[in-house]
């Protein structure tokens, strides 16, 4: 991340769209948070009683074709992944998200419209030195087929994401990220959700993609895009993924430092990892920004450090 300071947004921005899932209209209103507060979803409107939940791995509650918040009294807020891959990868630590419907607008199917909202609210540092959490120690997930790993990274936040599906014009696509805002904006912010045509009945009977379109998915059949448009990048499939990690991995509270690697993953093994590693208090730490000036975080390949970081602010046992 480029700042040693927390940031937030200096004023609200608003989008309007509908759920891919649900169909229904919605308004989302980004706007600013305290320092230390982190991604917080008020969920307004007649039928959501202004309830709040806190952007964290605790509250997920499920994962089934996206991300979905709630608390003890069931959903809060769907399709997360989104809005907070654009909060994380534009570099904001705090930040209200005020819905009033149940599932985050999916917009064009990508966080573009997300970091259009952050540019016209724009962006505010705070007095809060920024935290990182650290991974100290391997943490890696299977589930049938597929993979996940959290690993110790000293250069900041690396995604390594790799697809393979049977659908042969998808195919097998890989691509790796090292996060700064600047990297995100412009290779990884406009990258689409994506389907097999073949998938959509059985998302229909199930009650998703209810909103789903041309306008806000990449449609594939098994010959050929559907869409007459084409693809905004070769590897757009792949680039999503990425996407949906950098939303996904946003609910550990705080910036990591590390590198993931998923292969053949979605939002359950993302979360899984993730769970695996906040339960495991030997693989990871908090960590804070040496100073208050704006600086790139550079690797100190000589101590296996990030330069820019003091010691630990508590350690696992401490927290």
């Amino acid at each position: 991340m480029k700042f040693s300071r927390q940031a937030t947004l200096r004023s609200q921005a608003t989008v309007t769209g509908v759920g891919v899932h649900s169909g229904l209209p919605v308004n989302l209103t980004l706007g600013p948070a305290p320092v230390d507060a982190g991604f917080i979803f008020v969920r307004s409107g007649p039928d959501g009683g202004d309830r709040e939940v806190q952007a964290c791995v605790e509250s997920v509650i499920a994962t089934e074709f996206a991300t979905v918040l709630g608390d003890r009294e069931g959903p809060l807020v769907s399709t997360a992944e989104h809005v907070l891959a654009a909060l994380r990868g534009m570099g904001i630590d705090n930040a209200t998200i005020e819905i009033d419907g149940p599932e985050v607008p999916i917009m064009d199917g990508s966080a573009a419209a997300f970091v259009a909202a952050i540019d016209q609210a724009g962006i505010l540092n705070q007095s809060g030195v920024r935290r990182f959490l650290q991974v100290v120690k391997p943490v890696q997930v299977t589930m049938g087929n597929s993979f996940g790993e959290l690993r110790p990274y000293a250069g900041g936040f690396r995604a390594e994401v790799e697809i393979d599906f049977a659908n042969p014009v998808i195919g097998q696509q890989s691509y790796t990220l090292d996060l700064s805002p600047e990297r995100f904006r412009r290779e990884i912010s406009r990258a689409r959700t994506f389907g097999c045509m073949n998938d959509v009945a059985r998302l229909w009977s199930a009650g998703f993609a209810l909103g789903a379109s041309f306008e806000n998915s990449v449609v594939f059949d098994e010959e050929r895009l559907l869409n007459t448009e084409g693809l905004r990048y070769s590897d757009e499939c792949a680039r999503h993924k990425v996407l949906d990690v950098i939303g996904d991995l946003a609910l550990a509270g705080l910036p990591l430092l590390g590198a993931y690697r998923s292969v053949r993953g979605g939002h359950k093994l993302n979360h899984a990892v993730l769970t695996a590693l906040m339960a495991d208090r030997t693989a990871w730490r908090v960590v804070e920004a040496e100073t208050a000036r704006r600086s790139r975080v550079h690797a100190d390949a000589g101590s296996g450090m990030v330069a820019g970081l003091v010691a630990p602010v508590y350690g696992p046992e401490m927290s």
